[in-house]
């Protein structure tokens, strides 16, 4: 409910600048509606998802809930092809063959490691710090550990790069978004 009640506060600077990046990673389905309302918010000319598209499935563990996540990600499709270019970097959680049937044209699926030249910058792109780490890159893009601080963590923020300035805005995941990752509270005093 928090996602359709709460409202969003994008930046200005966001909002008035000539083009946008959009940066999301491990994506459980009950953010689906977040990221339809943010990206309407956003207009991105540019998304990058860094992997584990369903992250509420873990499919490298549970590889027999297959059905369920070809399911969600066609239900991520739809949200997500609404931005004018997708790029997908496949997570450990995800199967690559079942992206690009999904997605098929509508997104460009990219090997962890690489890097991307978009409008003069270098960004480097993976699913774990490891994945980027050592890169040589204006930006690293990456998602799967929470606890990693460098460059741009898509599980700690949603992260918008603008142009032609080239800032960095990080925004908050709904409340609740780590725990349907999987993620546990820490217990103590």
């Amino acid at each position: 409910m928090w996602i359709l009640t709460k409202k969003i506060k994008i930046p200005e600077d966001v909002r008035l600048s000539q083009k946008k990046i959009l940066h999301i990673s491990d994506t459980p389905e009950s953010i689906y509606k977040f990221l339809e309302k943010l990206l309407k918010e956003v207009q991105p000319d540019i998304v990058i998802h860094t992997g584990d598209l369903v992250d509420n499935i873990k499919l490298e563990r549970k590889p027999w809930l297959e059905k369920t996540y070809r399911r969600k990600l066609a239900v991520l499709k739809q949200v997500l092809s609404k931005s004018s270019q997708l790029y997908i970097i496949p997570g450990n959680e995800d199967k690559e063959d079942i992206i690009r049937e999904t997605f098929q044209n509508s997104a460009i699926i990219v090997k962890p490691g690489t890097v991307l030249n978009i409008w003069g910058k270098s960004i480097g792109v993976g699913h774990k710090p490891e994945d980027v780490f050592g890169l040589k890159a204006d930006f690293l893009l990456y998602g799967h550990d929470p606890k990693e601080k460098f460059g741009l963590n898509g599980v700690r923020s949603v992260n918008i790069i603008t142009y032609p300035n080239w800032k960095v805005f990080m925004l908050p995941y709904p409340p609740g978004t780590n725990f349907d990752r999987g993620y546990r509270l820490p217990r103590g005093l």
